[in-house]
């Protein structure tokens, strides 16, 4: 029998099931796995919130992630296919394909040589609040992280990459006033992307952009479309994940003690106790509350309903990090625990850049620790500011004081 909703359905996503849902999330894994939810925009969905659910939904090849599966005419973001022919659109042999021509371009040797580069990132930024004795670490340490070092992967100026971060967040949050319109913003993106394509043809370097030009398997490549939504979706992904779980990752340490103190007793940050730290935070505090959306090839039973085909799912990976019935005492951080976590997702479209992030997460983290004395929050707890937002878990802001130092 089923037990009382915890809402009414269906569930309106704004306020129950955005920026710390987690209350939320551990009614609907009680009352339920899956559950008919409303977003903002008026379109309604399902929400999957069990953890054995959510891993293999994420694999069972009977959910699509194309759009022209919907039933409804799901549009996301009407994007240009300059900017939407990427990997997370496509399923199967398509995702396959665009997948191998890029990862030969994404090696682990690629990767770890970011490694010097993400520190030096860090201890510049780093050295310019020294003097200040408090910040705000989103605009003046997460943010900039990863656009320094995904702009050095990629070989683009870091100019042009904060200019596309603006475009992304931007992008991002519809209910900005201030905001331009999408099409402003779409054509935006596209012209900086192509740009910057065109100058890396005719300056070649060794460098992600430059790798992904020339990719190929055997006489197949990337078309012009499909190189545009690759950098796009690469920039895209780099930036946003990267910067809210930096962010996330700090303001766990910073209100707990014992935390702190075991990042401040690391010698570096790449460490077998560090590593362990970022896949816990991936779990228990990661940036995205859902997965991208799928929609089911046929009618699906998912715990106690029927899914129909072509509606649309929101996959909550954030929900299923927490399922008690995964893990013991999933509000806790535990180190010593190998937890099998969705954060990066799971099965053929698991994140691509999660060893690069994981790097930069990392440098950041111990970084804060070690070289910002006595760095505490600047606002009680209860009172750091939470996007408002189904997808991401994510800060706005996280200002903190620390003891005043020259810089070296």
């Amino acid at each position: 029998m089923n037990q009382a909703q915890p809402f009414p359905e269906p569930i309106e996503m704004v306020p129950h099931l955005s920026g710390c849902p987690y209350d939320s999330y551990a009614k609907l894994r009680e009352a339920g796995g899956a559950h008919q939810a409303v977003k903002p925009s008026g379109g309604q969905v399902w929400v999957i919130s069990r953890y054995d659910d959510v891993k293999a939904l994420l694999t069972d090849p009977r959910m699509s992630i194309e759009a022209r599966n919907s039933r409804h005419g799901y549009q996301g973001f009407g994007l240009p296919p300059a900017l939407d022919e990427h990997l997370m659109n496509v399923d199967d042999e398509a995702h396959a394909r665009l997948r191998r021509l890029v990862s030969s371009a994404f090696t682990p040797r690629r990767v770890e040589a970011q490694r010097g580069r993400v520190q030096a990132a860090t201890d510049r930024l780093i050295e310019a609040i020294l003097p200040n004795g408090q910040a705000e670490l989103v605009a003046d340490l997460a943010a900039p992280i990863p656009v320094a070092v995904i702009c050095d992967l990629l070989g683009i100026p870091e100019a042009d990459g904060a200019d596309f971060q603006s475009y992304t967040r931007s992008l991002m949050n519809p209910n900005d006033p201030n905001r331009p319109s999408t099409r402003e913003l779409v054509e935006g993106m596209t012209a900086c992307l192509v740009d910057l394509i065109e100058r890396k043809r005719t300056e070649p370097a060794d460098d992600l952009l430059t790798a992904m030009i020339a990719a190929r398997d055997g006489d197949d490549r990337l078309t012009e479309n499909e190189l545009t939504s690759l950098a796009f979706l690469i920039l895209w992904a780099g930036f946003e994940t990267t910067v809210h779980l930096i962010s996330n990752g700090i303001a766990a340490l910073l209100t707990d003690p014992q935390l702190a103190e075991a990042v401040r007793n690391e010698p570096d940050p790449h460490t077998a106790r560090m590593a362990a730290l970022v896949e816990e935070l991936l779990r228990r505090d990661g940036p995205m509350l859902t997965a991208i959306r799928r929609f089911p090839l046929e009618d699906l039973h998912i715990g106690e309903r029927i899914v129909p085909a072509g509606d649309t799912v929101l996959l909550a990976i954030a929900s299923a990090n927490r399922d008690p019935q995964f893990i013991a005492n999933p509000d806790e951080i535990d180190l010593g625990r190998t937890s099998g976590h969705l954060g990066f997702g799971h099965g053929p479209h698991y994140c691509l850049g999660a060893p690069l992030a994981r790097m930069e997460v990392r440098t950041a983290l111990w970084s804060v620790i070690h070289r910002l004395s006595s760095v505490a929050l600047a606002v009680p707890e209860q009172d750091l500011p939470w996007k408002i937002d189904h997808r991401q878990h994510a800060l706005t802001a996280l200002p903190v004081t620390f003891t005043a130092q020259p810089t070296r």
